[in-house]
């Protein structure tokens, strides 16, 4: 294995390529093709660990002498989980649950070294305390963000902060996709120390 292996981003998200370039390291990115089903009986937590780990091993294969990233990431009221609306109406009622509550956002993390095998892992929790929010207010930043393949109806990068009255957790990142404090330890105990 080379002393700086090839770096990939198991991910078609532009936010995250956004959220990995901060790190200053050269990378590629591709999509996985999994199945992000829920199995029965997972928690939140066990959920977005193993589809971490699942897009990650799902490129393997492809890329030796690699250190894969994998990342996915769930919203939790309750003991809901809000995955991606998918369309405005369901961005809609997603918002209208959430006005006014306290949602829990879980970011799976998995960095495998393809030349080892070692994996390594961890669920980052962000929690966002929502404003109250009026119907007209909710449709007229779900027309404009159109947050349709965003976890909890939002995008926290861009006008999704107008609806939040307070952020909690140890890494922002997180919240947009890819906790970068957890990453960047991963790395470390792969021999990439930071700023290169």
């Amino acid at each position: 294995m080379t002393a700086n292996p090839a770096l990939l981003l198991a991910s078609s998200s532009p936010f995250r390529r956004e959220l990995l370039g901060k790190l200053r390291l050269e990378f590629t990115h591709q999509s996985p093709d999994i199945d992000e089903s829920r199995l029965d009986g997972e928690t939140p937590t066990e959920l977005v660990i193993r589809l971490a780990q699942e897009k990650a091993t799902a490129l393997a294969e492809q890329h030796p002498n690699t250190l894969i990233i994998g990342s996915d990431q769930v919203a939790v009221l309750g003991d809901t989980v809000l995955g991606k609306p998918g369309t405005r109406e369901k961005a809609i009622e997603q918002l209208s649950v959430a006005s006014g509550q306290r949602v829990t956002f879980l970011t799976g993390l998995c960095l495998l070294n393809t030349a080892t095998g070692r994996t390594q892992t961890a669920c980052e929790p962000f929690h966002v305390q929502f404003r109250t929010l009026q119907p007209a207010q909710i449709e007229r930043y779900v027309d404009l963000e159109q947050p349709l393949n965003c976890a909890g109806s939002f995008k926290s990068e861009g006008l999704g902060i107008v609806l939040f009255k307070a952020l909690e957790g140890r890494d922002p990142n997180s919240l947009v996709g890819l906790p970068l404090i957890v990453l960047t330890e991963f790395l470390a105990a792969e021999g990439i120390q930071l700023p290169l």
